[in-house]
């Protein structure tokens, strides 16, 4: 079976992708800081019929979130799909004039430095079969930075920057990367419900199209 693996795993939309991939036949693996969230999280698919495993970790710390990846590649097989979506604190998020350079610090760790840490643990098998997707959302920060929510805007802007140039190298080896910025909330109920987006994930997975797409813009 496939594997998707979602970095950032919590009640909306990660388990709304996991659920949409899983029916799809996937197996997937999550990676969260709580161990009791995840267990919640593993159980509930496993009991919808899919096939799922947890691994804790802390994707600010190396060697936290490769350590988690590998765990689960040896549970359920290499990663095909692999999902970057954790949420920032919002103790980061300040206007600009107020925020300050550990501020920054702590959400480029979480944005940009686990993401390439993730990818880093999955991306060479990837290039050795030549297939492989590789998806990434952020907040509407990515597109229409605030002045009021300083620290995302710049952590988002990195974080895409560095993804579409995987996008750019790693298309003619066969590997998708899309970036889905969601502009507006998400949850139950919202302006995004969890279902939708991960169906937009999915979309984005097999149709291989461009490589940004704006939901709510």
């Amino acid at each position: 079976m496939p594997t998707l693996a979602i970095i950032g795993a919590g009640p909306n939309l990660g388990l709304a992708t996991a659920t949409r991939f899983g029916s799809e036949g996937f197996d997937v693996g999550l990676v969260a800081r709580g161990r009791e969230r995840l267990e919640d999280l593993v159980h509930g698919l496993e009991s919808s019929g899919v096939k799922a495993a947890g691994a804790v970790a802390d994707v600010r710390r190396p060697p936290g979130v490769a350590s988690a990846l590998s765990e689960l590649t040896d549970r359920l097989g290499p990663v095909d799909v692999l999902l970057y979506s954790p949420l920032p604190s919002l103790d980061w998020i300040k206007p600009v004039a107020d925020t300050t350079s550990d501020d920054v610090h702590a959400s480029l760790e979480l944005s940009v430095l686990g993401a390439v840490d993730a990818v880093q643990a999955v991306l060479p098998v990837m290039r050795r079969r030549g297939s492989g997707t590789l998806l990434f959302t952020t907040g509407g920060a990515a597109v229409a930075p605030s002045a009021e929510r300083a620290s995302s805007a710049i952590s988002c802007a990195a974080e895409v920057a560095y993804a579409r140039m995987l996008h750019e190298v790693l298309a003619d080896e066969g590997i998708h990367v899309a970036h889905t910025a969601i502009v507006g909330a998400l949850g139950p109920g919202l302006r995004h419900e969890p279902a939708a987006i991960a169906e937009v994930l999915w979309r984005r997975h097999i149709e291989r199209g461009e490589f940004q797409t704006v939901c709510g813009g």
